[in-house]
C-alpha cells in the first residue's frame, strides 16, 4: 500500500469514527463502504458517457449539466438503455453523485431522496438481465430507517448528508495521478474487520494470508497461457481472497484474464463481495457471484430441475470457511456427489472436512486447491479420520502448512494450509511448520513478506530443512495411522544447553558472600541508630 492510500485512508477513518457515534463499526461499514461504491459507479458512467461520445459537453458545461440536458423527456429511456447494456446498470441525471452532492451543497435534500436515487438504481439495473443479479439489491444493507443515524427523518438525511460530504472531499488519486479507490476500499474493509472483532473474520481474510493461498495456486501459472484462468471461493466472504489470487498471476490485469466465482452465506457479506470487485475493475461479465449456502446448495452449476448435477470446475480453489461450524448432515447427503466416494460425512458439529470435499469436488485435473482450517482436520478421529485416509489413499493431498497463532480476526487459535492436486505424480506429503515465524503485535500477530517467501520457496523446494519442512512418504504417514499432525513430522524440539553444576555452586557461593555483607552492613547501621 501507497504511502497516499494510507494517508487518505487514515482521514477517512478518523473522520468516521467521529460520525458513527453509537454505531457498531461493522454495522457503519455499510454506509461508509456503499457511499464510496456508489460514487465510484457514478463516475465510472461519467467517463463512459465522455468516452464514448454518447453525450457532447459543450465548453463551459460539465458531464453532468451535459448529461441533464440530454437524457432528459423521452430521450431518458434511450440513454438509460445505452448505459445499462454496456456498463450493467445505469444512473439517471438527477441521482448521480455530482447531482446529489449539489443538492446536500444547496440544502435541497429531502429524507425521502436517498430512497429514490436506490429504488430508482434497483429499477434501471432490470433493464440488462444479464447483470441484473450483480447489481440488484447491492445497496440494500444501507437502513436508511436505522434510529442511531437520528431520532428524526430529517436528523438521519443530515447524517447521511455528512458520509456524502466525506466521501467526496477526499481525492482519490495517488501523486502520480493513478486510481487508488479500489485500494483504499480494500484497506478499509481490512480496518472495518480489525475494529469488529469475531465478525470481522466473518468477512474477511488477513490480506498476508491471503497471499500465501493466492501464490501456491498460481505457482504453476506460465504467462504465455490464452486461455482465462477461474477460481472458485465457496465462502468468499468480501471476495478480498478472489481478488488477491487476481493479483497473483502474470496477466491478473489483463481484461477477462481471469474469471471470479464465489459464494456467500451472509446477504450483507455477499453485498460487500460484488461491490469490491467491481471496484478492481471486475466487469460483471467476469464475475459470477451467488448468496446461498455452500453445503446445502452446490454451486456452480448443482442439480437440475430433474436432479442432475452439472459440476464446474476451476484452475484454482481457494477458501477460509468458518472453523468447525454446524452443518446439516443429514445421511441423504451420503448420495451428493461431492460426499460420496469417502463413506462418511463431516460430524454434524464440525463441517471441516464437508467443506474440504466440496471445494476438491470444484477443482479441475490440472488445478491446485488451497484451504485454511484448523489444526483439528489434522489428527481428528471417527468419520474425520477415515475421509482423511480416503483423501490420502486418492493422493490428493500434497501439501500441509501450520501458520502461526493469533493471525485471525475473532480467532487466536493456530490455524494450518491444505493444498490439493488431483494429478499428483508422487505419493507424498510436504510439511511446513511456519508457526514460529511471525511478527508480534499488540492485538494480533502478522507475517512479514520473508516468512512468506520461506513458505512459498519451501514449498517449492519440496526438501527436508532442519525443524522447518519434511517430505513424508505415505507409508511414514500410514506408520502414523493417517495421522497429519505437523510434530510428527518436522521435529523443532530444541534441547535446552547442559548445565554446569560447578558454576552454579560457585555463583551460589557468592550469592551466600554478597547476603553476608549487606547483612553486616545493616547491623552496623541499626548498632549507629541505637536499635
Amino acid at each position: 500500500m501507497t504511502s497516499k492510500t494510507q494517508e487518505i485512508t487514515d482521514k477517512i477513518w478518523a473522520m468516521a469514527n467521529e460520525l458513527r457515534g453509537n454505531m457498531d463499526a461493522s454495522e457503519y461499514k455499510n454506509y461508509i463502504l456503499a457511499f464510496i461504491f456508489y460514487r465510484y459507479l457514478s463516475e465510472h458512467q461519467e467517463n463512459y458517457l465522455v468516452s464514448n461520445q454518447v453525450i457532447d459537453v459543450p465548453e463551459g458545461l460539465t458531464v453532468n449539466q451535459a448529461y441533464k440536458a440530454e437524457a432528459s423527456g423521452e430521450d431518458l429511456e434511450d440513454y438509460l438503455e445505452d448505459i445499462s447494456l454496456t456498463l450493467g446498470y445505469a444512473i439517471e441525471p438527477e441521482d448521480t453523485w455530482e447531482s446529489l452532492r449539489e443538492k446536500i451543497a444547496d440544502s435541497q435534500v429531502m429524507p425521502s431522496d436517498y430512497q429514490t436515487i436506490f429504488e430508482h438504481f434497483n429499477r434501471n439495473v432490470e433493464r440488462n438481465r444479464e447483470a441484473s443479479r450483480d447489481f440488484s439489491g447491492v445497496f440494500n444493507d444501507i437502513n436508511l430507517g436505522d434510529s442511531r443515524l437520528g431520532a428524526s427523518t430529517t436528523a438521519r438525511a443530515k447524517s447521511l448528508n455528512a458520509i456524502v460530504k466525506l466521501i467526496d472531499s477526499i481525492d482519490y488519486k495517488s501523486e502520480d495521478g493513478k486510481d487508488i479507490l479500489g485500494e483504499i476500499y480494500e484497506y478499509l474493509i481490512g480496518k472495518f474487520a480489525a475494529s469488529a472483532g469475531k465478525k470481522g473474520g466473518e468477512f474477511y481474510t488477513p490480506h498476508q494470508v491471503s497471499q500465501i493461498l493466492a501464490k501456491l495456486v498460481t505457482l504453476d501459472i506460465v504467462e504465455s497461457s490464452d486461455t482465462s484462468f477461474s477460481v472458485y471461493d465457496p465462502t468468499m466472504g468480501s471476495g478480498s481472497l478472489l481478488l488477491t489470487v487476481g493479483n497473483e498471476l502474470p496477466q491478473g490485469k489483463k481484461a477477462g484474464a481471469i474469471k471470479y466465482f464465489g459464494q456467500e452465506l451472509g446477504t450483507t457479506t455477499y453485498n460487500l463481495a460484488r461491490m469490491n470487485l467491481m471496484m478492481h475493475d471486475v466487469s460483471y461479465v467476469n464475475m459470477t457471484l451467488n448468496n446461498a449456502d455452500t453445503l446445502e446448495s452446490d454451486w456452480p452449476d448443482g442439480p437440475d430441475e430433474k436432479g442432475i448435477d452439472h459440476p464446474r470446475s476451476f484452475d484454482a480453489v481457494v477458501a477460509n470457511p468458518p472453523y468447525s461450524a454446524k452443518w446439516d448432515n443429514a445421511d441423504s447427503k451420503l448420495k451428493d456427489p461431492r460426499f460420496s466416494d469417502y463413506g462418511k460425512l463431516a460430524p454434524a458439529s464440525k463441517a471441516d472436512y464437508a467443506f474440504i470435499l466440496h471445494s476438491l469436488y470444484h477443482l479441475n485435473n490440472t488445478g491446485t486447491m488451497a484451504i485454511v482450517l484448523p489444526h483439528g482436520v489434522l489428527f481428528r478421529g471417527a468419520a474425520e479420520g477415515k475421509i482423511r485416509q480416503v483423501l490420502l489413499e486418492k493422493n490428493y493431498l500434497d501439501a500441509v502448512i501450520g501458520l502461526p497463532a493469533n493471525l485471525f480476526y475473532g480467532t487466536s487459535i493456530p490455524t494450518t494450509i491444505l493444498v490439493f492436486k488431483k494429478n499428483r505424480k508422487t505419493k507424498d506429503v510436504f510439511f511446513i511448520d511456519a508457526s514460529k515465524d511471525y511478527s508480534k503485535g499488540k492485538n494480533q500477530n502478522s507475517l512479514s513478506e520473508e516468512h512468506i517467501e520461506k513458505i512459498v520457496s519451501a514449498y517449492q523446494a519440496r526438501q527436508d530443512v532442519d525443524k522447518y519442512a519434511h517430505l513424508a512418504s505415505l507409508e511414514e504417514i500410514q506408520e502414523n495411522d493417517y495421522n497429519l499432525n505437523i510434530p510428527r513430522y518436522v521435529d523443532t524440539f530444541e534441547e535446552e544447553e547442559p548445565i554446569d553444576l560447578d558454576e552454579i555452586k560457585q555463583l551460589l557461593a557468592q550469592d551466600d558472600q554478597e547476603i553476608s555483607k549487606l547483612e553486616a552492613e545493616i547491623n552496623a547501621l541499626l548498632k549507629e541508630l541505637g536499635v
